[in-house]
Protein backbone atom coordinates (compact mmCIF):
# COMPACT_ATOMS: atom_id res chain seq x y z
CA UNK A 1 0.00 0.00 0.00
CA UNK A 2 1.39 3.21 -0.81
CA UNK A 3 -0.21 6.81 -2.67
CA UNK A 4 -3.78 5.97 -4.14
CA UNK A 5 -6.38 7.80 -5.46
CA UNK A 6 -9.05 9.44 -3.42
CA UNK A 7 -11.61 6.64 -4.82
CA UNK A 8 -9.55 3.79 -3.45
CA UNK A 9 -9.69 5.09 0.06
CA UNK A 10 -13.18 6.24 0.03
CA UNK A 11 -15.48 3.87 -2.29
CA UNK A 12 -14.93 0.74 0.70
CA UNK A 13 -15.81 3.73 3.36
CA UNK A 14 -19.04 4.72 1.15
CA UNK A 15 -19.74 1.28 0.24
CA UNK A 16 -19.22 -0.32 3.95
CA UNK A 17 -20.22 2.54 6.04
CA UNK A 18 -17.48 3.96 7.69
CA UNK A 19 -15.54 7.07 7.54
CA UNK A 20 -11.82 8.06 6.74
CA UNK A 21 -10.24 10.94 8.43
CA UNK A 22 -8.67 13.39 6.40
CA UNK A 23 -6.19 15.97 8.11
CA UNK A 24 -4.88 19.27 7.50
CA UNK A 25 -1.53 18.94 7.64
CA UNK A 26 1.10 21.78 7.63
CA UNK A 27 4.59 20.91 8.02
CA UNK A 28 6.85 17.57 8.21
CA UNK A 29 6.32 16.87 11.63
CA UNK A 30 2.79 16.89 11.11
CA UNK A 31 2.63 14.51 8.04
CA UNK A 32 4.66 12.21 9.14
CA UNK A 33 2.86 11.92 12.49
CA UNK A 34 -0.22 11.78 10.70
CA UNK A 35 0.90 8.47 8.21
CA UNK A 36 2.62 7.11 11.08
CA UNK A 37 -0.69 7.25 13.22
CA UNK A 38 -2.44 5.89 10.18
CA UNK A 39 0.04 2.90 10.32
CA UNK A 40 -0.25 1.97 13.84
CA UNK A 41 -4.07 2.07 13.47
CA UNK A 42 -3.56 -0.34 9.92
CA UNK A 43 -5.91 2.62 8.98
CA UNK A 44 -6.35 4.50 5.49
CA UNK A 45 -5.65 8.60 5.22
CA UNK A 46 -6.30 11.54 3.48
CA UNK A 47 -3.69 14.19 3.80
CA UNK A 48 -4.84 17.53 2.69
CA UNK A 49 -3.07 21.32 2.12
CA UNK A 50 -4.35 24.21 2.57
CA UNK A 51 -4.31 27.27 0.69
CA UNK A 52 -2.17 29.29 2.93
CA UNK A 53 -0.01 25.79 3.73
CA UNK A 54 0.80 25.89 0.09
CA UNK A 55 1.54 29.47 -0.66
CA UNK A 56 3.52 29.23 3.07
CA UNK A 57 5.67 25.86 1.08
CA UNK A 58 5.16 25.87 -2.08
CA UNK A 59 3.30 23.29 -3.88
CA UNK A 60 6.37 21.11 -5.47
CA UNK A 61 7.93 21.29 -1.87
CA UNK A 62 4.97 19.70 -0.47
CA UNK A 63 4.55 16.86 -3.58
CA UNK A 64 7.98 16.31 -2.84
CA UNK A 65 7.86 15.56 1.01
CA UNK A 66 4.46 13.32 0.71
CA UNK A 67 5.96 11.06 -1.75
CA UNK A 68 8.99 10.36 -0.40
CA UNK A 69 6.48 9.78 3.35
CA UNK A 70 3.86 8.22 1.75
CA UNK A 71 5.57 5.96 -0.80
CA UNK A 72 6.83 4.34 1.92
CA UNK A 73 4.12 4.31 4.02
CA UNK A 74 2.50 0.48 4.67
CA UNK A 75 -1.11 1.95 4.66
CA UNK A 76 -2.64 3.65 1.62
CA UNK A 77 -2.26 7.44 1.24
CA UNK A 78 -3.69 10.27 -0.74
CA UNK A 79 -2.85 13.76 -1.18
CA UNK A 80 -5.64 16.13 -1.20
CA UNK A 81 -5.72 19.98 -2.08
CA UNK A 82 -8.07 21.66 0.72
CA UNK A 83 -10.38 24.71 -0.18
CA UNK A 84 -9.21 25.84 -3.27
CA UNK A 85 -11.01 28.98 -4.94
CA UNK A 86 -8.59 29.69 -7.46
CA UNK A 87 -8.52 27.22 -10.85
CA UNK A 88 -4.87 28.44 -11.39
CA UNK A 89 -3.53 26.62 -8.09
CA UNK A 90 -5.81 23.88 -8.40
CA UNK A 91 -4.12 23.44 -11.53
CA UNK A 92 -0.61 23.59 -10.28
CA UNK A 93 -1.30 20.59 -7.89
CA UNK A 94 -2.63 18.25 -10.03
CA UNK A 95 0.38 18.76 -13.32
CA UNK A 96 2.25 18.24 -10.40
CA UNK A 97 0.50 15.00 -9.27
CA UNK A 98 -1.74 15.36 -6.20
CA UNK A 99 -4.48 12.89 -6.17
CA UNK A 100 -7.64 15.11 -5.51
CA UNK A 101 -8.37 18.95 -5.17
CA UNK A 102 -11.75 20.23 -3.17
CA UNK A 103 -12.80 23.57 -5.65
CA UNK A 104 -14.17 25.48 -3.83
CA UNK A 105 -16.25 27.77 -6.07
CA UNK A 106 -19.04 28.60 -2.90
CA UNK A 107 -17.94 32.29 -3.28
CA UNK A 108 -19.19 32.37 -7.15
CA UNK A 109 -22.65 32.30 -8.39
CA UNK A 110 -24.46 28.73 -8.68
CA UNK A 111 -24.14 28.79 -12.17
CA UNK A 112 -20.45 30.34 -12.11
CA UNK A 113 -19.39 27.32 -9.49
CA UNK A 114 -21.04 25.02 -11.88
CA UNK A 115 -19.40 25.95 -14.96
CA UNK A 116 -15.93 26.33 -13.44
CA UNK A 117 -16.55 22.84 -11.65
CA UNK A 118 -17.23 20.65 -15.15
CA UNK A 119 -13.69 22.56 -16.25
CA UNK A 120 -11.92 21.49 -13.24
CA UNK A 121 -13.19 17.72 -13.28
CA UNK A 122 -12.40 17.22 -17.02
CA UNK A 123 -8.50 18.78 -16.25
CA UNK A 124 -8.00 16.73 -13.11
CA UNK A 125 -8.82 13.16 -15.29
CA UNK A 126 -5.95 14.08 -17.69
CA UNK A 127 -4.19 13.38 -14.77
CA UNK A 128 -6.05 10.18 -13.39
CA UNK A 129 -7.13 12.81 -10.51
CA UNK A 130 -10.56 13.57 -8.90
CA UNK A 131 -12.42 16.81 -7.83
CA UNK A 132 -14.49 17.46 -4.54
CA UNK A 133 -16.76 19.88 -4.58
CA UNK A 134 -18.97 22.59 -2.61
CA UNK A 135 -21.72 24.77 -3.27
CA UNK A 136 -23.04 26.38 -0.23
CA UNK A 137 -19.54 27.95 2.00
CA UNK A 138 -19.35 26.76 5.59
CA UNK A 139 -19.03 28.61 8.43
CA UNK A 140 -16.53 29.66 10.05
CA UNK A 141 -12.79 30.86 8.63
CA UNK A 142 -10.15 28.58 7.78
CA UNK A 143 -7.01 29.64 6.84
CA UNK A 144 -7.71 32.43 5.94
CA UNK A 145 -10.44 31.20 3.80
CA UNK A 146 -14.29 31.61 4.48
CA UNK A 147 -16.66 33.75 6.43
CA UNK A 148 -17.95 33.71 9.95
CA UNK A 149 -21.74 32.89 8.39
CA UNK A 150 -23.22 30.05 6.32
CA UNK A 151 -23.24 30.62 2.32
CA UNK A 152 -27.17 30.94 1.37
CA UNK A 153 -28.58 27.28 0.71
CA UNK A 154 -29.77 25.91 -2.09
CA UNK A 155 -32.70 23.98 -3.04
CA UNK A 156 -32.06 19.63 -2.65
CA UNK A 157 -32.95 19.85 -6.66
CA UNK A 158 -29.83 21.81 -6.74
CA UNK A 159 -27.31 20.18 -4.73
CA UNK A 160 -28.46 16.89 -6.50
CA UNK A 161 -28.13 18.02 -10.20
CA UNK A 162 -24.92 19.76 -9.20
CA UNK A 163 -23.50 16.07 -8.01
CA UNK A 164 -24.57 14.36 -11.14
CA UNK A 165 -24.19 17.08 -13.61
CA UNK A 166 -20.55 18.53 -12.75
CA UNK A 167 -18.34 15.41 -12.51
CA UNK A 168 -17.07 15.67 -9.19
CA UNK A 169 -16.19 12.53 -7.01
CA UNK A 170 -17.16 13.51 -3.42
CA UNK A 171 -19.45 16.11 -2.53
CA UNK A 172 -19.34 18.61 0.53
CA UNK A 173 -23.37 19.39 1.48
CA UNK A 174 -24.32 22.25 3.56
CA UNK A 175 -25.86 20.58 6.88
CA UNK A 176 -25.24 22.93 9.48
CA UNK A 177 -21.67 22.43 10.51
CA UNK A 178 -19.17 24.91 10.48
CA UNK A 179 -14.81 25.89 10.58
CA UNK A 180 -13.35 26.28 13.90
CA UNK A 181 -14.14 26.38 17.42
CA UNK A 182 -17.86 25.63 17.91
CA UNK A 183 -19.35 29.08 19.57
CA UNK A 184 -23.12 26.82 19.87
CA UNK A 185 -24.07 22.95 19.21
CA UNK A 186 -24.95 23.13 15.59
CA UNK A 187 -28.22 22.08 14.07
CA UNK A 188 -27.42 19.15 11.81
CA UNK A 189 -29.16 18.59 8.23
CA UNK A 190 -29.27 15.22 8.23
CA UNK A 191 -31.75 14.40 6.00
CA UNK A 192 -30.20 17.39 3.53
CA UNK A 193 -27.11 14.63 3.33
CA UNK A 194 -29.49 11.65 3.52
CA UNK A 195 -31.34 12.78 0.73
CA UNK A 196 -28.48 13.94 -1.96
CA UNK A 197 -26.67 10.06 -0.71
CA UNK A 198 -29.86 8.58 -1.74
CA UNK A 199 -30.56 10.46 -4.97
CA UNK A 200 -26.36 10.69 -6.14
CA UNK A 201 -25.19 7.65 -4.60
CA UNK A 202 -21.68 9.60 -4.36
CA UNK A 203 -19.45 9.68 -1.22
CA UNK A 204 -20.18 12.42 1.26
CA UNK A 205 -17.16 14.75 2.72
CA UNK A 206 -17.95 15.68 6.47
CA UNK A 207 -16.63 19.82 6.95
CA UNK A 208 -15.87 21.49 10.10
CA UNK A 209 -15.53 18.16 12.23
CA UNK A 210 -13.55 19.31 14.86
CA UNK A 211 -15.74 19.91 17.63
CA UNK A 212 -18.36 17.61 17.25
CA UNK A 213 -19.58 14.92 19.74
CA UNK A 214 -18.96 11.48 18.64
CA UNK A 215 -23.26 10.32 17.89
CA UNK A 216 -22.69 13.12 15.18
CA UNK A 217 -19.83 11.69 13.39
CA UNK A 218 -21.50 8.40 13.73
CA UNK A 219 -24.67 9.49 12.76
CA UNK A 220 -23.45 11.45 9.51
CA UNK A 221 -20.69 8.18 8.54
CA UNK A 222 -23.56 6.33 8.56
CA UNK A 223 -25.52 8.29 6.34
CA UNK A 224 -22.71 8.11 3.75
CA UNK A 225 -19.82 10.67 5.00
CA UNK A 226 -16.60 8.90 3.49
CA UNK A 227 -14.05 11.57 4.24
CA UNK A 228 -14.09 13.92 7.77
CA UNK A 229 -12.13 16.66 7.39
CA UNK A 230 -9.81 17.39 11.01
CA UNK A 231 -7.87 20.41 11.06
CA UNK A 232 -8.92 22.58 14.40
CA UNK A 233 -8.22 19.81 16.38
CA UNK A 234 -4.72 19.08 14.80
CA UNK A 235 -3.19 22.62 15.16
CA UNK A 236 -5.16 22.38 18.47
CA UNK A 237 -2.91 19.72 19.23
CA UNK A 238 0.41 20.54 18.04
CA UNK A 239 0.05 24.04 19.13
CA UNK A 240 -0.53 22.53 22.95
CA UNK A 241 2.13 20.31 23.09
CA UNK A 242 4.48 22.46 22.01
CA UNK A 243 3.68 24.72 25.01
CA UNK A 244 3.16 22.43 27.14
CA UNK A 245 6.46 20.71 26.94
CA UNK A 246 8.60 23.87 26.65
CA UNK A 247 6.73 24.81 30.06
CA UNK A 248 7.65 21.43 31.85
CA UNK A 249 11.10 22.00 30.28
CA UNK A 250 12.40 25.27 30.69
CA UNK A 251 15.63 24.89 30.73
CA UNK A 252 16.35 22.28 28.16
CA UNK A 253 17.04 22.54 24.55
CA UNK A 254 16.46 19.62 22.77
CA UNK A 255 15.07 20.31 19.40
CA UNK A 256 14.80 16.71 18.48
CA UNK A 257 13.03 15.76 21.85
CA UNK A 258 10.37 18.56 21.39
CA UNK A 259 9.61 17.70 18.12
CA UNK A 260 9.27 14.08 19.14
CA UNK A 261 7.04 14.59 21.56
CA UNK A 262 4.94 16.59 19.26
CA UNK A 263 5.23 13.60 16.97
CA UNK A 264 3.70 11.40 19.30
CA UNK A 265 0.71 13.89 20.08
CA UNK A 266 0.00 13.79 16.20
CA UNK A 267 -0.30 9.45 15.93
CA UNK A 268 -1.66 9.49 19.29
CA UNK A 269 -4.81 12.20 17.29
CA UNK A 270 -4.48 10.40 14.40
CA UNK A 271 -5.45 7.18 16.12
CA UNK A 272 -8.40 8.21 18.02
CA UNK A 273 -9.97 9.77 15.11
CA UNK A 274 -9.60 6.45 12.95
CA UNK A 275 -10.88 4.32 16.00
CA UNK A 276 -13.98 6.50 16.19
CA UNK A 277 -14.47 7.43 12.79
CA UNK A 278 -14.48 3.31 12.18
CA UNK A 279 -11.20 3.25 9.36
CA UNK A 280 -8.78 1.34 12.02
CA UNK A 281 -7.77 -1.80 10.62
CA UNK A 282 -9.33 -1.02 7.47
CA UNK A 283 -6.00 -0.80 5.18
Amino acid sequence: MTVVTLPKIMNPAFENRYGVPAFNAFDDITMDGLIKGAEASRSPLIIQISVKTIKFWGAKVIQDMFSNMAERASVPVSLHLDHCPDPEIVKECLRLGWNAVLFDGSGFSFEENFRTTQEITKYAAQYGAHVEGEVVAVAGVEDDIGSDTEGQLISIEQAIAFVKETGIYCYAPAIGTAHGFYKATPQIRYDRMEQIVEATQTPMVLHGGSGLSDDVFLRLISLGTAKVNISTALKQAYADRFRTYLEERPTEYNPLKLVGAVHSEVMKLTQHYCKLFGSEGKA
